[in-house]
């Protein structure tokens, strides 16, 4: 052994492993939706970490609200759980008062109301998208803090950070259905080749008129990026 060199006693996984746990779940994430004539289209990644210790590379982060309205979830995952819970159940109760289906704007303010008035206790941020039959497919964005912008398509969690400019590039006004479907699997799959705290597999919703269809996109089919 050198002498005068300090080496730190090795920890067993009984000793390192419980601090790892009791550390917050966070989404660290990739999350999006975008609007076209008829529905919306969102995407997420499926990765949830504690700390560095990933927790879940198989979670759910596209939450149904409505029938025709889910929210991208990103933050805290207690956190954004909870948003959501109220947020169905405010809905439900608004549901059978009108007896119709709720506005996607009223999901989103119901999301954004929420943040705000507990910004300071909550780490959330949120997507919340889809269709209603007065204003048809919708994206709002509800970022840390508790704003809320109504955007042709957003992003959100500490992958889009690595996609804003491929984002720019490549959205265009007046895409089709099938065109907003593969402008967010290239997308998300870009932030999960980028992103640590962004993997697994994406997971797809498609929300319109006629109904709500679900993918989920392996690891092994995720769209290659070329350097071009």
């Amino acid at each position: 052994m050198l002498q005068g060199v300090g080496v730190a006693p090795f920890k067993s996984t009984s000793e390192w492993l419980p601090s790892i746990l009791e550390q917050q779940h966070m989404m660290g994430t990739t999350i999006m939706a975008v609007e076209f004539d008829g529905g919306v289209v969102l995407g997420a990644d499926s990765r949830t970490t504690t700390g560095a210790y990933i927790a879940n590379r198989v979670s759910d982060k596209i939450t149904p609200l409505a029938e025709r309205i889910y929210c991208c979830r990103s933050g805290s995952a207690a956190d954004t759980q909870a948003i959501s819970d109220y947020v169905r159940y405010y809905l439900s109760i608004h549901e059978l008062d009108l007896d119709d289906w709720p506005l996607v704007k009223t999901a989103a303010s119901i999301c954004r109301e929420l943040c705000y008035s507990n910004k300071d206790r909550l780490l959330a941020g949120m997507i919340c998208a889809g269709w209603d039959p007065h204003y048809g497919g919708q994206v709002y964005t509800i970022p840390l803090g508790g704003t809320m912008v109504r955007q042709p398509y957003s992003i959100g969690g500490s992958g889009s950070t690595y996609i804003y400019g491929f984002c720019d590039a490549h959205f265009q006004k007046g895409m089709s259905r099938e065109q907003c479907i593969e402008f967010t699997k290239k997308a998300i799959a870009l932030a999960m080749t980028r992103d640590g705290s962004s993997g697994g597999v994406i997971r797809l919703v498609v929300v319109e008129e006629s109904g709500v269809s679900r993918e989920m996109i392996a690891g092994q089919d995720l769209p290659s990026i070329s350097a071009e």
